[in-house]
């Protein structure tokens, strides 16, 4: 039975979906003003793997991951760059689709857009307004806090401790308009010049948090499977979400809430973040890093724990990764001379393994006790595929199973078609690792064309290759 750790009730709960066999799922996307950097690569990674862990269980999942694509940063950016708000978003929507798309991330049954639900985010205001739970000055309108008698309970704090956090998301003017510092907005008046909407208290827009309250409710349920987001979203976003749905619907907005942990860079672990101007964009990485390197990075790190970016951690990532992929290619290779039948004791191994993983992944999504199972059953495979004699159906049952396990993190195992320009550079890059004593290097080098049928051979005339 898989186990989820509920931040709301702070501890390990079964999971078990309003509807059988159906999970509704809300991801809060990216605002969409510059292209996203690791750490919100992370969040998009690791709830897809959270994602695709419930697929392979057979669950079908409603997946929604909105858009924020109106709010200060894009009026700032859009003005900078002198375009519109909405062709800013169109320009990092599209980097957003193309980093993620290259990062194997599923698309989700839904992207909504703030911007295409403005009617509904006003009737979930109007309705707020009519139980006393917000009110309007000056053409903005905020929501009172302390109405809501659960507020704090999603981050556990006090009445205290959030006001003092929540006068760090506002400005001085912001708050001599409220009632009270806790209160925030759920529409802001227009200023002069800029993007607005029409609405019963003046031309406007949305505040940050009400839109995904609206598009969480209208596009999965009244109450939600899961919720999840970046640890830095739990306040004051995702509490105020629960604020601003519960007293109109009078239902628990989500059932449980997940929420990832930070992506840390340099020596002292700072967490990293456009704010503090340590960020790395996805953009720029994926110009020197293989897309499967990172993702498996991202991925093979359990959701609620910490990342510590550095090339170290990438260059382990991609040994590693290639360590499965050369198991894939040795299987491949070994097919063209298998006996036909199947081996029984193979066959009872794989069936443990698969046991196995579960039994880790069903440990709140633990990726990292997960990917160690492969690793064991790549090593069997590898030992297996150098037999002398192998049984075809054997082999095939340690691809499906090595294949279908790793699509889990997000990974493509596939054979490699490679040619003689190909093999020419490899051998170069070899000789070159030869010389600077990276033996390591070399023998992997050798070895991966070797899965490939192709034997190197080392003479005092230079290096030669043949095809077996």
């Amino acid at each position: 039975m898989l186990k989820i750790y509920n931040d709301l009730t702070r501890q390990m709960e079964e999971f078990t979906p309003q509807q059988p066999g159906v999970v509704t799922m809300y991801v809060c996307g990216p605002t969409v003003y510059n292209y996203i950097h690791i750490g919100n690569a992370r969040s998009v990674v690791a709830f897809d793997t959270v994602r695709r862990y419930l697929e392979f269980l057979g669950y079908q999942v409603n997946y929604v991951s909105n858009f924020t694509d109106v709010d200060d940063k894009m009026i700032k950016a859009a003005k900078e760059q002198g375009i519109t708000v909405p062709q800013l978003a169109e320009k990092y929507i599209a980097a957003f689709m193309e980093d993620t798309t290259a990062l194997n991330v599923e698309p989700a049954t839904l992207h909504p857009r703030a911007t295409d639900n403005i009617a509904g985010i006003i009737d979930l205001i109007s309705a707020l307004i009519e139980k006393g739970y917000a009110y309007e000055v000056s053409g903005t309108v905020y929501y009172r806090a302390r109405k809501f008698a659960g507020y704090g309970k999603l981050s556990g704090q006090s009445i205290d401790d959030l006001e003092t956090g929540a006068s760090e998301h506002v400005s001085a003017a912001e708050v001599d308009q409220k009632e009270d510092p806790l209160d925030f907005a759920l529409w802001k008046a227009a200023k002069p010049g800029e993007i607005s909407w029409d609405s019963p208290w003046g031309a406007g827009r949305p505040g940050w948090h009400i839109e995904c309250s609206v598009m969480a409710t209208k596009y999965l349920a009244e109450t939600v499977d899961i919720h999840a987001g970046g640890q830095d979203l739990t306040f004051p976003h995702h509490e105020n979400e629960i604020a601003q749905v519960e007293p109109v619907t009078g239902k628990p907005f989500v059932r449980y809430w997940m929420h990832n942990g930070f992506v840390t860079i340099g020596k002292d672990n700072e967490k990293m973040s456009k704010s503090l101007h340590n960020f790395v964009t996805v953009h720029e990485i994926l110009k020197t890093v293989d897309p499967q390197v990172l993702r498996f990075f991202m991925a093979t790190t359990q959701y609620r724990r910490p990342i510590q970016y550095s090339q170290e951690k990438l260059t382990d990532a991609a040994n590693n990764l290639a360590h499965l992929q050369h198991t894939y290619d040795n299987l491949t290779y070994r097919q063209q001379d298998a006996a036909a039948g199947d081996d029984p004791a193979v066959t009872a191994k794989l069936a443990e393994f698969k046991d196995r993983f579960i039994t880790a992944m069903n440990d709140d999504i633990n990726v990292q006790n997960g990917i160690a199972v492969v690793y064991e059953l790549a090593k069997e495979a590898n030992v297996y595929a150098q037999q002398e004699t192998v049984q075809a159906d054997a082999l095939t049952g340690f691809l499906d199973l090595l294949t279908e396990l790793t699509a889990i993190f997000g990974i493509k195992l596939e054979s490699k078609q490679i040619d003689d320009a190909a093999i020419e550079a490899l051998i170069e890059k070899r000789n070159q690792a030869r010389k600077e004593k990276n033996f390591a290097l070399s023998d992997q080098i050798r070895d991966d064309l070797k899965a490939q049928g192709i034997i190197l051979e080392d003479t005092p005339q230079g290096t030669r290759y043949r095809k077996e």
